[in-house]
C-alpha cells in the first residue's frame, strides 16, 4: 500500500483545504469526509486532483444495495482513488457497491473499495451494550473483516489493534487501513482505540490515516513530515527484518 501517510483534510470549506494544501510542495494522498464533501461536493475532488494529489474519499456508504451500487456508479466518475462502506451494511450490500464501481470505471481503474468494520470510536462496551452484539469488539472486527473479504473489497478499515489478525487471517493483500493515528502526546480526541505511525505499522496496518495531529499542528508541514518518517521508518525497519 501507501508508505506515505493519508491526510484526513478535516475542513469545511474550499478555502481552507486549498490553503492547506498550497504549503506542500509534493504530491499527497488527502481523505475527503463527509463533512468536507456534503458541503461542497464534486468541487472539491476537482480542487485536489488539479493539485495532482491521490483521493480516499471516506463516505461509509450504508443502505440497500441497489442504492449504493448506483451511488458508486456515480462516485466512480470522480477518478478517485479509494472509497469506502460499512460492512454492516451485507455481503449483498458491498457485491453491489464493486458492481457500481466497476461500471463506472470504464475510463479507468476502478477506486479500491474498502469497509468499516467498527469505528475506532468504538469501545468493547457500546459494541457489548448498544449494539448488543454476541460478540468482542475484536470478535466482531473480524467477522465484518472476512465478510468484507468473501465478499470481493480489497480490504477494511480497521484499528491497529486489530490490524495484525486481519493480516494474518486474510492475507497480507487484503488493505488494513487505520485511522485514530496519534504522535506520542497528542490529544486522543473522541477516537478510543488509537496507535502512533510505529505502533500501526508493527501491529500490521497496511496504510494509516492521519488528521488532527497534522491538520491542527501550529506548523502543518512540520507535522506531516513527522508522521511520515516515523511511519516511513517502521515500514523500511519492517522490510528489513
Amino acid at each position: 500500500m501507501e508508505k506515505q501517510p493519508i491526510i484526513a483534510l478535516d475542513f469545511s470549506t474550499l478555502i481552507e483545504v486549498d490553503e492547506f494544501l498550497n504549503l506542500f510542495d509534493e504530491p499527497l494522498y488527502v481523505k475527503v469526509g463527509m463533512e468536507l464533501y456534503l458541503q461542497n461536493g464534486p468541487a472539491v475532488i476537482e480542487l485536489i486532483q488539479k493539485k495532482n494529489h491521490k483521493i480516499f474519499l471516506d463516505l461509509k456508504l450504508h443502505d440497500i444495495p441497489t442504492t449504493v451500487r448506483k451511488a458508486m456508479q456515480g462516485l466512480a466518475s470522480l477518478g478517485i482513488d479509494m472509497i469506502n462502506v460499512h460492512a454492516a451494511g451485507g455481503r449483498k450490500m458491498m457485491e453491489e457497491a464493486i458492481e457500481g464501481l466497476s461500471a463506472g470505471s470504464q475510463n479507468g481503474p476502478r477506486p479500491k473499495l474498502i469497509a468499516v468494520t467498527q469505528l475506532t470510536s468504538a469501545s468493547h462496551e457500546m459494541v457489548q451494550n448498544e449494539q448488543k452484539s454476541a460478540l468482542t469488539l475484536e470478535e466482531s472486527v473480524l467477522h465484518y473483516a472476512n465478510l468484507a473479504k468473501i465478499s470481493g473489497l480489497d480490504g477494511v478499515v480497521c484499528s491497529a489493534a486489530e490490524a495484525g489478525r486481519i493480516k494474518e487471517k486474510m492475507g497480507s493483500d487484503f488493505l488494513r487501513i487505520t485511522p485514530g493515528i496519534r504522535l506520542e502526546g497528542d490529544i486522543a480526541h473522541d477516537q478510543v482505540r488509537i496507535a502512533t505511525p510505529k505502533l500501526a505499522m508493527e501491529n500490521g496496518s497496511s496504510a494509516i490515516v492521519v488528521g488532527r495531529s497534522i491538520t491542527q499542528s501550529k506548523d502543518q508541514v512540520l507535522a506531516y513530515h513527522t508522521v511520515k518518517r516515523e511511519w516511513e521508518g517502521a515500514f523500511y525497519e519492517k522490510s528489513n527484518r
